[in-house]
């Protein structure tokens, strides 16, 4: 082969590689619009298998709490998806039965807070103000 031919050949290879790297990278605003479009669909599943799952009562119970304490409803949720894919979920729940779940929520995540106050370092401050 002369040397020419290589020359294109490797100009054909060196533009075909990227093309492909290109195209792997995409546009950032197409993989940011993708990821959107993704988290969308998803949003929208779990919002159906909760509508299917949670009656009117419980659902409106839901919204409230996610006002209020929005990860709280959410790891709420996320229980109910994955109960009703396991099939652990007969039927619609109502609003006593997710009254259970967030008692149970609420458990696995309580918190003690404690609070020490050290009165020697108070008693140095009364001190300094005479």
């Amino acid at each position: 082969m002369a040397d020419d031919e290589l020359q294109a050949i490797r100009a054909q290879r060196m533009a075909a590689m990227r093309q492909q790297q290109q195209q792997s990278q995409g546009d950032p605003s197409q993989a940011a619009q993708k990821q959107e479009d993704e988290r969308k669909q998803q949003e929208d599943m779990k919002n159906s298998i909760l509508s299917q799952v949670l009656n009117q009562s419980a659902r409106a119970r839901l919204n409230t709490i996610r006002i209020a304490k929005p990860e709280k409803a959410a790891m709420v949720e996320n229980l109910l998806v994955n109960m009703a894919r396991r099939g652990q979920i007969g039927g619609q729940l109502g609003e006593n039965e997710l009254k259970g779940l967030l008692e149970q929520v609420s458990q696995q995540t309580k918190q003690e807070t404690t609070v020490k106050f050290d009165r020697r370092r108070a008693a140095l401050d009364d001190e300094d103000d005479d």
